[in-house]
């Protein structure tokens, strides 16, 4: 019984923290609200995760889901990323809460770095032409898409906004496609 009430504990700890980091980004979210939002005493917050930064971690443990681009048709290779980033934006606010903090906060930086090392460099060397350039292209296609998840997720401009997911794989696709696969410049 101790067992179900930890892991409940837990989750209802990492389903505020998500949400309050969402809401308020990092520098703001505080232990004591998430706590509160949890309806647990700030020192359980404490004993699970020691420190904020151990919380946010825990919390934002994103799997990006990514494709596997050697079963995508080379030509169709930035359609497919942009579409995928794309429909994990629509239903995933934890993607927005980890790059407003990943912009102002050294830890959220990390994270974001974390997840770059560990998820879309090694998409990137399934199909870049040079693995020599694979940092540098997935670091081209990160600046992509982190730009457009700026504009349409955090910052709502109205003009970002208003493209339907279908226009920004058109006008973004070929982008992320070149810096991918197409030859050095």
């Amino acid at each position: 019984m101790t067992v179900r009430r930890s892991d409940a504990t837990r989750a209802a700890i990492l389903t505020a923290a998500r949400d309050r980091f969402a809401a308020d980004g990092y520098d703001r979210a505080t232990i004591r609200a998430i706590a509160k939002d949890a309806r647990i005493d700030p020192s359980m917050v404490m004993r699970y995760f020691g420190s904020k930064d151990g919380l946010f971690a825990a919390a934002v443990a994103l799997d990006l889901r990514l494709p596997d681009l050697t079963r995508v048709s080379r030509d169709e290779v930035g359609r497919t990323l942009v579409g995928h980033f794309l429909g994990l934006w629509e239903e995933n606010e934890e993607l927005t809460a980890v790059l407003r903090v990943g912009a102002t906060n050294e830890a959220g930086a990390e994270r974001m770095q974390g997840i770059f090392r560990d998820q879309l460099l090694p998409v990137a060397r399934q199909v870049c032409p040079d693995p020599e350039q694979v940092p540098a292209r997935a670091a081209l296609c990160a600046a992509q898409l982190l730009g457009l998840a700026l504009t349409r997720y955090v910052l709502r401009l109205p003009p970002a906004r208003a493209l339907t997911p279908e226009e920004l794989v058109a006008w973004l696709g070929p982008t992320v496609q070149r810096y991918l696969t197409a030859p050095s410049p």
